[in-house]
């Protein structure tokens, strides 16, 4: 079975711009496209009172309709759609022939609730692919042509996560921008007065091990990708609001999601957690060990 990219549909706008950007990312990928829709009948208030011959009749005619207007937009690209009945987290997360999963934000019905909602956050949680959340009001998500600035990559140094960069540095590649990878740092906390200057000392001593690290980490993807312009930011703050902070203007931005074993918890992580309700970019949740 070939690779695709697979977005998810639900015929809302969100959904709509969710396909527009999935579309140019199969083209520059060179993969066909998949569009599934998903019914969870106890979700959707518009199909609850009626049998599921009736909705599947909808929500066919719905992915007809995109899928016509894809096919006139993009001639050459290979569309194929897929209808189910089921649970939207279990569906999504079975998509076994996806290469990357797209989704809208703030959707309505069986995809209720992207950035903010329980469904987003258990496919976040649970995927082994990455996954990429497009809000409608992005230029990107339009399906405009031209540059629509670089690449930003949120990087923790103790944990860098080789399917992190490898993501950030060839989507970069792909669009022929430039690549911003930014990690943040915090000084470790001192007990007692800063007697002598202690804490400039400190700080200075954890921004020269933070840089080091981070040159340590890129070495060998800038290696690999000698065309990427790269720009290094290390410095102490915050990074939820740092990287919050660096999403107006960027194409894509791109943190990582340790994967956990356990059953309990969120599995995202409070900074890509906080990035993916707050960020005015396309944001690609790339888990990794």
């Amino acid at each position: 079975m070939s690779r695709t990219v697979t977005v998810g549909f639900d015929g809302s706008r969100e959904s709509l711009a969710a396909v527009d950007w999935a579309a140019e990312e199969a083209l520059r990928r060179g993969a066909p496209l998949r569009l599934l829709q998903v019914w969870g009948k106890d979700d959707d208030p518009r199909t609850r009172l009626v049998d599921q011959a009736t909705a599947r009749g909808w929500g066919e005619r719905a992915l007809g309709t995109a899928e016509r207007r894809l096919r006139r937009r993009h001639p050459e690209l290979g569309i194929e759609t897929a209808w189910v009945c089921g649970d939207p987290v279990e569906e999504l997360c079975a998509a076994q022939e996806a290469e990357l999963l797209v989704l809208g934000s703030r959707g309505l019905g069986a995809l209720a609730g992207f950035l903010a909602g329980s469904v987003s956050l258990a496919v976040l949680a649970r995927t082994e692919r990455p996954v990429v959340l497009v809000r409608p009001h992005n230029r990107a998500a339009a399906g405009e042509s031209g540059p629509a600035g670089e690449v930003v990559v949120g990087l923790d140094v103790s944990a860098p996560g080789d399917e992190v960069l490898a993501f950030g540095f060839a989507q970069a590649d792909r669009y022929g921008c430039g690549l911003r990878v930014l990690h943040t740092w915090a000084v470790p906390t001192l007990y007692g007065p800063d007697m002598g200057g202690a804490l400039q000392l400190v700080m200075a001593e954890v921004a020269q091990d933070a840089r080091r690290a981070l040159d340590e980490a890129l070495a060998p993807w800038t290696e690999k990708y000698p065309n990427v312009s790269v720009v290094r930011e290390c410095h102490q703050g915050r990074p939820a609001h740092d990287l919050a902070q660096a999403t107006p203007g960027a194409r894509l931005v791109v943190v990582g999601r340790r994967n956990r074993r356990a059953r309990l918890g969120t599995h995202i992580g409070a900074v890509t957690h906080a990035v993916v309700h707050h960020s005015l970019a396309p944001v690609a949740v790339v888990p990794h060990d």
